[in-house]
């Protein structure tokens, strides 16, 4: 009997189990699924440790947004234990002047006692303007205010010391999914592609009328393509 494979997944800033309910529940026949805790370091390369040391043996490996960045660290520290991996609205680009300025500032707020997690006024950074007015858009900002103002300042402060990860893609050997919102306004499609490009033999999904959450946003069609990715 084939041993149930482990499916390791990486949650985006401020994210937490939640952002994988749906692919965990639906993709348990598939693989054992892992949601890492990104919360308590304040560099990716800590991140990447600490998640790798959560598990044994070999996984695939998916991760979305702030996940993504971790997940391309992974394939730095340990190409070997990595089966397959699953990018999801990210970037292997580091942060830009303007980028960094922002979160920076973000920083000052959080630092001064002006921490509110997701606010109604960044969703629509978030979320398909569709779902604004909805339950999801408050499930997104509880998971905001469950992750807190402590694990918010490491995320953001490991995030504006990511390296440049595009000399790494053309390196990366597994079946590798590239997937993207197609309304993403953070990690534009743009983005998804350039990644593509350069990962020998990846595929890309565009997920329909979803912004940066899809997972959440599209649970449906996410699961479909990872499912096809698991057993590709």
């Amino acid at each position: 009997m084939t041993e149930t494979p482990t499916l390791l997944l990486l949650p985006g800033l401020l994210c937490d189990a939640r952002l994988w309910r749906d692919q965990a529940a639906a993709l348990a026949p598939l693989a054992r699924p892992v949601v890492a805790d990104l919360t308590q370091d304040d560099r990716i390369e800590a991140m990447a440790a600490r998640a790798l040391a959560a598990v044994e043996g070999p996984v695939a490996l998916a991760g979305l947004s702030m996940g993504g960045y971790v997940a391309l660290e992974v394939m730095r520290q340990a190409p070997g234990r990595v089966t397959r991996l699953a990018l999801l609205d990210t970037s292997a680009r580091p942060d830009t002047p303007e980028q960094t300025r922002r979160r920076r500032g973000l920083l000052s707020l959080a630092r001064t006692g002006q921490f509110r997690g997701v606010t109604p006024r960044l969703l629509p950074q978030l979320i398909h303007p569709s779902r604004l007015e909805t339950p999801l858009a408050a499930e997104v900002m509880a998971m905001a205010e469950r992750i807190g103002k402590d694990a918010f300042l490491r995320q953001q402060d490991a995030i504006m010391h990511r390296v440049d990860s595009r000399p790494l893609l053309a390196r990366i050997a597994v079946p590798t999914l590239v997937g993207v919102g197609s309304e993403d306004a953070l990690t534009p499609p743009v983005l998804a592609e350039e990644m593509v490009a350069l990962i020998p033999g990846a595929r890309l999904v565009r997920f329909a009328a979803a912004g940066h959450l899809p997972t959440m946003e599209t649970p449906e069609a996410v699961t479909a393509a990872l499912a096809a990715w698991l057993v590709a």
